[in-house]
């Protein structure tokens, strides 16, 4: 990244931790579980209030908003050149079905106080800053995750991720359109979401900062992701009738496979991630020996060529046949581990070291939309503790100190970045 020879402004002013708690409960009540999490997949009804009222707050400050052609949400703060490319930040505000109030709420939120910080204390920035709210970042309605960081960067073609569908045969298209037609009237503008910088706030989802005693973590990369899409075929069958030797049983070759999978490509060091946590079986009916399964996995490592190998021998595994049924196997996404840039990590760990907060430096094990705009924009992360490390679970919880220490530093790095000090 080179230095922006702006000055925005040498004050750092602190942001308004009870506001942001106040945000954070109130956009916890769309979509809450009876267990304290939220159920707001992407481009349901519930995702659509959320959107609704971050809008609504950002009517309030006069800033600016668009959507591109995937869904994602800009909110602009103008800066005194609107021609400079903004600093950004950003993240999610849809859930997994059983998910927690912070996960990627968190990033969305403290970016927002970021700019109505900025604008309580009258500081003026050169360049604009803006806010970004991706498009089904969570993947749990419509595979893969962060499918509109993807489509922006152009990892994913749009017509492709437009056209998927969820369980119920609704494509992203279909749903997409409803969601606007009950939004206000947005500004569009076109896929790709280049900045000066970014920097995207979350809860770590996993319990090393807690155990370190780190108010933060300074994100220097992310590992790599990849999805695959498994289709067995078999026959269906009376389950009361027809003879286990007879049998072409789509389930009973599944969970073959996925015994022989994780046998094939064990990892000894226990860095490798396997997981399987989307499974289907049709008719579905309780008699009916079932005539097919599909099944997602989710596969993740830091080192690029272990997990384009590992990869590689998935793919030759789900093919042929299992068990007397048919097996294939389809890509949905192959995300390579990043490295994010060196001087917006170091702005991050400046400001960190400015405000006496304990730290450490971390890869990050979840994947995360800052990973494609890595690609085209200076990028970096960071992280907050997240009680016991739990996240994607109704449990998920994280102190208001730190949710607020974290805001702070990202409100201190984009503007460190904005003015070029470090």
């Amino acid at each position: 990244m080179k230095s922006d020879t702006s000055t925005a402004t040498t004050i750092t002013p602190f942001i308004n931790g009870s506001r942001l708690m106040d945000r954070h409960r109130a956009m916890a009540e769309i979509g809450a579980t009876a267990n304290g999490g939220v159920n707001r997949q992407a481009l349901t009804s519930e995702d659509t209030r959320g959107r609704q009222l971050l809008l609504d707050w950002a009517a309030k400050r006069s800033y600016a908003v668009s959507i591109d052609p995937i869904g994602n949400l800009f909110i602009r703060r103008p800066g005194l050149r609107p021609d400079l490319s903004p600093v950004m930040t950003g993240s999610h505000l849809d859930s997994q079905p059983t998910g927690g109030r912070f996960d990627g709420v968190f990033g969305v939120l403290a970016g927002f106080e970021v700019l109505e910080t900025l604008d309580d204390h009258g500081v003026t920035t050169e360049r604009p800053m803006e806010l970004v709210v991706w498009m089904n970042e969570e993947g749990s309605r419509f595979p893969p995750p962060t499918m509109g960081a993807a489509v922006a960067s152009g990892a994913i073609p749009l017509e492709r991720a437009l056209a998927t569908l969820d369980r119920n045969g609704v494509n992203v298209g279909d749903a997409l359109a409803a969601q606007i037609g009950e939004l206000p009237r947005l500004e569009t503008r076109p896929l790709g979401a280049k900045g000066f910088a970014y920097i995207e706030a979350h809860i770590e989802q996993g319990p090393v900062l807690e155990e370190a005693n780190c108010a933060i973590g300074i994100v220097s990369a992310i590992q790599g992701l990849h999805a695959y899409q498994v289709e067995v075929r078999g026959v269906e069958a009376h389950a009361g009738t027809t003879p286990l030797r007879h049998r072409k049983d789509a389930l009973v070759a599944a969970t073959t496979l996925i015994t022989r999978i994780r046998s094939e490509i064990a990892d000894p060091l226990d860095v490798l991630r396997f997981t399987v946590g989307r499974f289907e079986v049709a008719p579905g009916a309780s008699s009916t020996v079932p005539g097919k399964v599909t099944f997602i996995i989710d596969l993740r490592h830091p080192d690029p060529r272990h997990l384009v190998q590992t990869g590689e021998r998935i793919l030759q595994l789900c093919s042929g046949e299992v068990e007397n049924c048919s097996v294939s196997a389809k890509v949905l996404l192959r995300s390579a581990p990043v490295k994010f840039d060196e001087q917006v990590v170091a702005a991050v760990r400046e400001a960190t070291e400015r405000r006496k907060y304990e730290s450490r430096t971390m890869i990050s094990g979840a994947t995360h939309d800052a990973k494609y705009m890595a690609e085209h924009t200076p990028t970096a992360m960071i992280f907050v503790p997240c009680e016991k490390g739990v996240s994607h679970n109704e449990a998920e919880n994280a102190r208001d100190e730190d949710l607020a220490a974290g805001a702070q530093i990202l409100c201190d790095a984009m503007l460190a970045v904005m003015s070029g000090k470090q």
